[in-house]
């Protein structure tokens, strides 16, 4: 999923203060109501450090998911609430903790979680009053991990994470980064914003690129050489951090049997199958979010220009806590609000901006909710017409159906000749503040296609299966900004997945692991073909790195030389297109081949260096060599570490599963293991099987748990 880098960095920080910060007071004991619940679940660990967690009602399984996941990753879970609470600056003073608790009022995050949670049904209520008492009861069995200062935590608290971190992920944290470093030439009205890319600044050395992308694939029954119906999920994250997958497993004898992963701090599963169905989601992004430039005038008080009409600019508040162990003290940044929505001043000029579905952000945790307990296609596409998750494209499948959605909050923007939305927009028109989002039925869509094959790698909906029932680009306007892309793993999809009209198991999870460029993909075409021909080499490394290069089959694997050549060149070029200004020049496949041959001759003193030497996996004292580039299927990220290139993100967590006519099936893989506590034997146990792509098989029945499990206990009695 993309648009994590601002998450990622302030919880990082929120993690690594809170580890270190002593409490100053006891935590309060868990209520009489949290002890009843801990003895109404029960979380079976197999051998791979799963949990299965077994509740008497779904609340007592939220309950065991918050205790079994703070068991494997606490430190991260308190500090993505930490966060959402906008209460960075009471454990550390930086800048972005500062900007992040400005954020979080500036987006009212605290009264529109309260308004959401009494607006969701009483018993969801209760799951999420469980899911926080769980993290409460953890909290309170181990003192030294938690910082009083900080609980009891609530179910609004939990709403209020999906309120802080969904609007991130559609881009306001790059419309604020850009906003605020822009000059004011760059400001003006009609100038691009630049809302959906990502900068890559002072990030977390445990992150070293931002996600690039999912991969989700279904094939109808009709299409497999077996009769069986199989579904792809496979998000692309960062392997470490507050966006790594956790697997976890929910049962519940109110009819919750569901196996996937989750984020820390979420109370549900995001993705994942259960008894009857399962979804995946790649990250879309389409133009969410408009930026106004106000007309404002002082007279006597604030006021905008709407019109021909004069309004107040609404003025509010941010306190910000500042802490320093011992003491702490409040400073107040001003901000407003307009009829466009909140609105910050810089230099003196006024921005105000627009985000579509902020009002319902928390409610996508009941969305998803349903989502897990859907029985059937119809209960899921209902939960789906909610719009409360507010983007992500989504394929689904079931024994009899494949389907694929745009889901997205979509501006109802109207068609002015003059306006071109992705620019910074004039505030005293009204009729530029739209009201109404695109709905459901129109957003474009694929179910149960002739072909029985559907995709998306974050690739345009447009080539969503490869043949007839494709949606058509005529049927929606440019404002919108629906993607247009087609990437690599998008064209790779169709010559493997969508050549094949007989599938098999064994080409299914051939296909899914592919690690092949496409001669059609950007990589060749712009890049590789040019400094090929076009190149003319200055020495004897630059003649042998332009052979290997031309003499390359496009594979990422392990024993190719040019694999390391295309690793080197090809990781800045796609990040300085992806995720860097557009007011920042791309480097030249001329002084990226060179730098690459300046690596290699530093590091192992030769050119021809196979990928294997080169990539690793590492996780504590596992190091190994792993296959995979950049927007391959089976994709690697990585940052330079002394002279390898290690993993940060990429392929991460896989479920593969298979709806027959009498069972349904899954088999999973994390790329370290399901712990992030580096005295956990489940740490790395998962990375071999990572590097030699050899999938679990998932244990789902309550009797085939139990009868599996490693050992199994009542939170609080572990």
């Amino acid at each position: 999923m993309k648009n994590v880098i601002f998450i990622s960095q302030i919880i990082a920080l929120a993690m690594f203060f809170l580890q270190s910060t002593n409490s100053l007071a006891e935590l309060s004991e868990p209520s009489a109501k949290a002890q009843q619940l801990a003895q109404q679940v029960t979380i079976y660990r197999d051998n791979y450090g799963v949990p299965h967690i077994h509740g008497h009602t779904d609340a007592a399984a939220a309950f065991g998911l918050a205790y079994a996941h703070s068991e494997d990753d606490f430190p991260i879970i308190q500090g993505s609430l930490v966060a959402a609470r906008g209460q960075l600056s009471r454990i550390t003073l930086s800048k972005l903790a500062g900007a992040n608790d400005f954020l979080v009022q500036l987006l009212n995050v605290k009264e529109l979680s309260e308004q959401q949670y009494q607006q969701l049904p009483a018993h969801f209520q209760e799951y999420l009053t469980a899911y926080a008492e769980g993290l409460n009861t953890y909290a309170w069995r181990h003192p030294k991990e938690a910082d009083e200062r900080f609980y009891p935590i609530t179910g609004t608290d939990i709403l209020a994470g999906f309120s802080h971190k969904l609007p991130l992920m559609m881009g306001l944290g790059n419309v604020l980064q850009n906003l605020f470093s822009f000059t004011p030439e760059q400001l003006s009205i009609g100038q691009p914003l630049e809302k959906h890319f990502d900068f890559e600044q002072t990030m977390p050395d445990w992150f070293s690129s931002q996600v690039a992308g999912s991969n989700a694939h279904a094939v109808a029954s009709h299409r497999s050489s077996d009769n069986i119906t199989r579904l792809n999920i496979n998000s692309h994250q960062p392997w470490e951090g507050p966006v790594a997958w956790y697997e976890a497993h929910l049962i519940s004898d109110q009819g919750l049997n569901i196996i996937g992963s989750t984020f820390p701090g979420a109370p549900i599963i995001l993705h994942g199958r259960n008894q009857k169905l399962g979804w995946a989601h790649t990250v879309n992004r389409p133009d969410f979010i408009d930026v106004y430039k106000l007309t404002v005038r002082q007279q006597p008080q604030l006021e905008y220009q709407l019109d021909d009409q004069w309004l107040p600019l609404q003025e509010q508040q941010a306190h910000i806590i500042l802490g320093l162990k011992l003491f702490e003290w409040t400073i107040n940044k001003t901000f407003y609000t307009s009829q466009h929505g909140p609105v910050v001043e810089i230099d003196g000029d006024y921005y105000a901006i627009r985000i579509p579905g902020r009002n319902n952000h928390g409610k996508a945790a009941w969305q998803w909710h349903l989502m897990n307990k859907a029985q059937n296609f119809s209960d899921w596409q209902q939960a789906m017409r909610l719009q409360h998750i507010s983007m992500m494209n989504t394929v689904y499948a079931d024994v009899d159906n494949i389907y694929y959605l745009y889901n997205a909050n979509l501006p109802q923007r109207p068609a002015i000749a003059d306006v071109n939305w992705r620019n910074i927009l004039p505030g005293n028109r009204s009729d530029l503040i739209w009201h109404k989002l695109m709905p459901f039925a129109d957003l474009p869509q694929v179910h149960n296609p002739q072909s029985g094959f559907i995709m998306n790698t974050n690739t345009t909906p447009f080539i969503t299966t490869d043949g007839p029932g494709n949606p058509r680009t005529e049927d929606y306007a440019a404002h919108y900004g629906i993607e247009k892309i087609i990437n690599n793993r998008g064209l790779r999809s169709h010559e493997t997945f969508g050549r094949d009209t007989s599938i098999s198991r064994d080409e299914f999870l051939q296909y899914k692991f592919d690690i092949k460029y496409s001669r059609h993909s950007s990589l060749f075409v712009e890049l590789l073909e040019p400094l090929i021909n076009d190149h003319q080499p200055n020495n004897e490394n630059e003649i042998k790195a332009l052979r290997l290069l031309r003499e390359w089959n496009g594979v990422m694997s392990r024993d190719s030389q040019a694999a390391s050549l295309v690793r080197l060149i090809h990781e800045p070029w796609h990040r300085a297109r992806t995720f860097k200004s557009i007011h920042e020049p791309t480097p030249t496949a001329e002084k990226l081949l060179q730098d690459a041959i300046k690596t290699l001759l530093k590091n192992f003193d030769r050119v021809d260096v196979p990928l294997a030497e080169l990539q690793k996996l590492k996780r504590g004292d596992t190091l190994l060599a792993i296959d995979g580039g950049v927007d391959t299927l089976y994709a690697v990220h990585t940052k330079a570490e002394g002279k390898h290139q290690i993993g940060r993100a990429g392929d991460s967590y896989i479920l593969i599963t298979e709806f027959g006519s009498e069972q349904v099936e899954s088999w999973s893989l994390h790329q370290y293991g399901n712990a992030n506590r580096p005295e956990s034997p489940h740490y790395d146990d998962q990375a071999e099987l990572f590097q030699r792509k050899q999938l679990r098989k998932s244990l789902f029945s309550l009797e085939e748990v139990k009868h599996n499990a490693s050992r199994h206990y009542h939170p609080g009695e572990e």
